[in-house]
């Protein structure tokens, strides 16, 4: 059995970690992961959104958020105004709408570098974990559990592991840059 293949679960989850990050930078569509994770001050304690409210999309540009107890929505509308998202939420009475406003492109530069920062955190993310599978080989080669060319042979293994997450990173990086720069 392979070392490597032991830390392919760890390698996902990097990669899950990175779409789920990368899902909250906004796009000129409108997604509840935009503002599932606002955090409101309710009930003497801080939540997430998503804990609150159901979330749905209503069209293109607008989400929807429908709190569950309609006296906590002064305090969802305050959550909103203050995340830094840049929307303004408008009370119905029975729902509360978040129009998402048209991205300029000064907005989709500064969105751009965000994703750039997170592509870079989720490379290191990778090359930690490399480092980590490699340590491993080399201690269980000292300690005579495999033998020299078991040691590359699971190097080599890591090593096309390892590329062909960075691919997916880039290809994921790639595709969410497209999305910002749609209009």
């Amino acid at each position: 059995m392979s070392i490597v293949i032991n830390y392919k679960g760890e390698f996902n989850q990097s990669i899950e970690y990175f779409k789920k990050d990368i899902s909250s930078l906004r796009t000129g569509r409108a997604t509840p992961a935009l503002v599932e994770d606002v955090v409101i001050e309710a009930y003497g304690m801080r939540q997430p959104l998503k804990a609150l409210a159901s979330i749905n999309v209503q069209d293109a540009k607008t989400i929807g958020v429908e709190p569950w107890d309609k006296s906590i929505t002064p305090a969802i509308e305050a959550g909103i105004r203050a995340s830094q998202l840049g929307i303004n939420p408008v009370n119905n009475g029975k729902i509360i709408l978040l129009p998402l406003p048209e991205l300029n492109s000064e907005r989709r530069q500064e969105l751009i570098k965000v994703l750039h920062q997170k592509l870079e955190a989720a490379r290191i993310a990778i090359r930690q974990l490399r480092e980590m599978v490699r340590d491993e080989i080399d201690a269980q080669e000292k300690a005579k559990e495999i033998s020299e060319d078991e040691r590359f042979k699971f190097q080599d293994e890591l090593e096309e592991m390892v590329k062909e997450f960075n691919e997916k990173i880039k290809e994921l990086g790639e595709d969410k840059e497209k999305e910002i720069n749609t209009i």
